[in-house]
């Protein structure tokens, strides 16, 4: 099968940023993500945040792993460096990157069931090491991939598409990462770009493990038990000759909401999703108080969003490992491997 590319002139009136480049300069290839995927709506934020920063497309590298939240890296900055390595991993690939060429920016990707399900222990020690980076959670509690299972991330009581009940408690990745360490953690609604965008910008900025997990619904499998109109109830009353799907296209959801302020927003299978948007006022840099008051309103049912807890004085991996100013990829054979002699001395001091 083949896919449209996007046109690859632009209009010569088009608003450049400061280092020349179009915000078109920024985009990927066309999504084949479904129609209306919150994930193209994050996609969108961070080219806007990209260009915005005036940021040089080949100084970022891009990471993910594998879902539908991990193809997203193909659909923006096509002229930035990037690797999709497998399920899970991308944290310790980045990790290891980053070591390498401290030099270029890096975003990793992931899904709620890449990262909180077999990557679990990666996202741990990289929040912990404080790897900097800006690490995207792209959450919408299925596998996507694979028909819409529950993910870690599932509420429990939430139904899936066959009207099965989650029974397991959800794991809470913002909770994970302030108890682990990471010095920038935020939360937002794929359809709240006005808060998103900006939310990823403060994270490229910031020197640190940066985390933002960001809300973002599964429009393909919210059909719910007892519509006559699902893929179960047809499957189960045609008499058909072969099986197929179709995936009815959804308008996108979007939210405007000011600080402070408790929203209801309604999906697209009848239920409502309660976003409460941080107040002016709320500190967030007390990590002790960050925890109480996620933990407060979580238990009211609100889904918090916003910067919920930066470290202004945050440090990161290089600066904990005492590496060299110069990134290790652009070190000769002698400075990486000093000889027999050295060797025997730090041999010998661990003796």
């Amino acid at each position: 099968m083949t896919y449209l590319e996007k046109p690859r002139l632009h209009h010569p009136t088009l608003t450049r940023n400061k280092v020349g480049y179009t915000r078109r300069d920024y985009e990927g290839k066309i999504s084949t993500l479904c129609a209306g995927c919150g994930h193209d709506s994050i996609s969108a934020a961070i080219v806007q945040a990209c260009w915005e920063l005036d940021i040089e497309p080949h100084r970022v590298a891009k990471l993910s792993g594998i879902g539908c939240s991990s193809k997203t890296p193909d659909y923006f900055l096509g002229n930035s460096h990037g690797f999709n390595s497998v399920h899970g991993r991308m944290p310790s690939v980045l990790t290891g990157a980053n070591l390498a060429n401290r030099d270029l920016l890096y975003l990793g990707v992931s899904g709620d069931g890449d990262s909180a399900s077999i990557g679990l222990g990666q996202f741990a020690h990289c929040m912990r090491r404080g790897v900097n980076m800006v690490y995207i959670v792209e959450n919408n509690g299925v596998y996507g991939l694979t028909k819409g299972q529950f993910s870690a991330t599932a509420d429990k009581g939430s139904k899936s598409k066959r009207g099965v009940a989650n029974t397991d408690e959800p794991l809470d990745m913002i909770g994970m990462a302030l108890l682990l360490g990471a010095t920038f953690i935020a939360r937002s609604f794929s359809g709240d770009k006005k808060q998103l965008v900006p939310l990823i910008k403060a994270a490229i900025e910031h020197k640190g493990a940066a985390f933002i997990d960001v809300i973002s619904p599964c429009v393909a499998f919210n059909n719910h038990p007892g519509s006559t109109k699902s893929y179960e109830y047809v499957r189960q009353h045609n008499e058909a000759v072969n099986r197929l799907d179709f995936i009815e296209g959804r308008e996108e959801i979007t939210a405007d909401y000011a600080p402070g302020e408790l929203i209801d927003v309604a999906q697209h299978d009848g239920s409502v999703l309660r976003l409460r948007k941080l107040a002016a006022d709320y500190d967030p840099t007390d990590r002790v108080k960050a925890t109480h008051y996620l933990a407060k309103h979580a238990a009211a049912g609100e889904v918090v969003t916003g910067l919920l807890y930066v470290n202004p004085r945050a440090r990161d991996l290089h600066e904990y490992l005492d590496t060299v100013e110069t990134p290790l990829n652009k070190l000769d054979v002698r400075e990486l491997c000093p000889g027999s002699v050295a060797l025997e001395r730090i041999n010998a001091s661990l003796r």
